[in-house]
């Protein structure tokens, strides 16, 4: 124990006359999640309350085009262009300004739909009540007329860079509003036939959509970014300690001072055992600057604060196998590296490798399926599941045991794995 102390001390003395090192180890992951939090909140912001400018042509002037043009103003989410240069706007123009990239998208309704849309639920009510026998025989021009009915497009002109996500919501709402105008017109001809005053459906929404968290049955759940960003950017920031602990091995191999402590009666195990409770005190120093950072910090700087629904004690127990898991990594790589060269550039370059596969940038359910099953070889992924499930999901001791189990056996497997390599290279 007593070697073990000594060794750690000498851990702490390094760093600490290592500004820099420390200055990279403490400030940057601070400013990592700050930065990042600010920008994608910020970017959530400006996707609920600035306006998207859309160009909108309006071939039918008739209810269904006044229906979807009230319906994008109450969205709040578009601002509609019908004429540039105080000149209306023309399909063609229209597809060349938006292919140019000036606008995200534009909408074109077509010549006569309303007037097609009323003849069309004109025919089919009046063919259901012709069926009950509440309505006189069709004539045969009537008949006709009903056959030549052809279904209308709305065409919806993208700019080539509009993300998918834009197009697909883009399509769904319209698509709400067309079927929403449908229906109503569905009860007013049926209204009108049956010649009533008085209303005959109730056309108000019966279905609404709740958000609950399924924990608290009565209490509606809203993540906000910060409970979503300060977790995996925190992870992010922590397994990045493997860079500063690799090159710290290298260098005690390249120095001698490796081979003057293996000179002394001091296994290797007890030295990596002091870097392991330096840099995993260190990871846990970060971890708490982090949450508090989240906490107090973020509501001046007009961020939510970080709320969290679980306990802080499971919270810094996942934390802490996070932070074993990076040590171990971190061992592994200096072990095998010969030059700081080679383990600072693989470093980086790997944790960014985790870091994309484990969901910390994209979320891992939108990914293509082989690359979600890859994910969960990744320990980053199964830090952030940890973080969520106490942060977001109000977890207990039991539901954590998974990932950091998983997190435990990486880091007990990389550490063997590094003792059982120095020891073949010693006895080269």
């Amino acid at each position: 124990m007593y070697k073990l102390l000594s060794a750690t001390y000498k851990e702490f003395l390094l760093l600490k006359r290592d500004l820099g090192g420390l200055a990279i180890l403490f400030i940057m992951p601070l400013v990592l999640v700050v930065t990042v939090t600010l920008i994608q909140d910020s970017s959530f912001k400006q996707l609920n309350n600035v306006k998207i400018p859309i160009l909108f042509v309006d071939n039918d002037q008739a209810e269904i085009s006044k229906s979807i043009i009230d319906n994008l103003k109450k969205s709040k989410s578009f601002e509609l262009v019908t004429s540039i240069d105080q000149k209306t706007l023309t399909e063609q123009q229209a597809s060349n300004l938006v292919l140019k990239g000036k606008y995200k998208l534009a909408i074109v309704i077509p010549k006569n739909l309303t007037k097609a849309l009323q003849t069309k639920v004109n025919s089919n009510v009046k063919g259901i009540l012709d069926k009950f026998g509440l309505e006189e025989e069709e004539t045969t021009q009537s008949k006709e007329n009903h056959k030549k009915i052809t279904t209308k497009e709305i065409k919806l002109y993208f700019d080539p860079a509009a993300q998918l996500s834009f197009k697909s919501g883009v399509k769904n709402a319209i698509d709400k509003m067309v079927s929403k105008i449908e229906t109503q017109s569905i009860y007013t001809v049926f209204q009108k036939e049956l010649e009533v005053e008085e209303p005959l459906f109730d056309q108000s929404s019966f279905i609404h959509f709740k958000e609950i968290n399924p924990r608290q049955k009565d209490a509606e759940i809203k993540p906000n970014s910060v409970q979503h960003n300060v977790p995996a950017w925190s992870l992010f920031a922590i397994f990045f300690i493997i860079i500063p602990l690799s090159i710290n091995i290298v260098k005690e191999k390249n120095q001698g001072t490796f081979v003057r402590l293996r000179t002394n009666p001091v296994s290797y195990a007890t030295i990596l055992g002091s870097k392991i409770l330096t840099y995993l005190t260190v990871t846990m120093i970060q971890f708490a600057l982090m949450l508090l950072i989240g906490i107090y910090i973020f509501p001046y700087l007009d961020l939510p604060p970080l709320t969290i629904h679980g306990s802080y004690y499971l919270l810094f127990i996942v934390a802490l196998f996070v932070g074993l898991a990076a040590i171990g990594l971190g061992i592994l790589l200096g072990t095998i590296a010969n030059t700081p060269e080679q383990s600072a550039p693989f470093g980086a370059t790997l944790v960014v490798i985790l870091a994309a596969i484990g969901g910390v940038w994209i979320p891992v359910f939108i990914m293509p399926k082989i690359m979600q099953i890859i994910a969960k070889i990744s320990p980053m992924n199964w830090g952030l599941n940890g973080f969520y499930d106490v942060i977001l999901r109000d977890a207990n001791f039991t539901d954590i045991l998974p990932e950091i189990s998983l997190l435990g056996l990486f880091f007990i497997s990389l550490l063997a794995i590094s003792l059982y390599y120095d020891k073949l290279k010693n006895a080269v």
